[in-house]
């Protein structure tokens, strides 16, 4: 059985930083990865992706040149850097993972219905 769980949501002042750990524990000792956020009133949107082998990265425009996503030294963590964030970044942030290692474009890994595996969610509020 696999688990997701999320970690380290909270609230910060515009230009702040958070960042987000993702931890799938499952047969595997790693996952194609991807974070998505849903905030009230709006429908879920895809923020960042991470590739099976963590070479390959994608982002959505408009998180493009301020979150990071990358893999832990223990393979089976995944981590979203947060940096300059904005009040419409506000939102529920949840963590995805699928079994499939062969998902790897931007198609693939920022679909929501190709990930089997989902977190809990956690809060990130960005205000003044």
């Amino acid at each position: 059985q696999v688990q997701v769980t999320e970690s380290g949501g909270g609230s910060v002042q515009p230009g702040g930083s958070l960042q987000l750990s993702c931890t799938v524990s499952g047969p595997f000792n790693r996952y194609p990865s991807g974070w998505f956020r849903q905030a009230p009133g709006k429908e879920r949107e895809f923020v960042a992706a991470i590739s099976w082998s963590g070479g390959t990265t994608h982002y959505a425009a408009t998180v493009e040149g301020r979150f990071t996503i990358s893999r832990g030294n223990a393979q089976n963590t995944v981590y979203l850097q947060m940096d300059s964030l904005k009040p419409e970044d506000t939102a529920g942030y949840y963590c995805a993972a699928d079994s499939d290692s062969y998902l790897i474009s931007f198609a693939d890994l920022s679909a929501a219905d190709n990930y089997e595996y989902w977190g809990q969610g956690t809060q990130v509020t960005v205000s003044s």
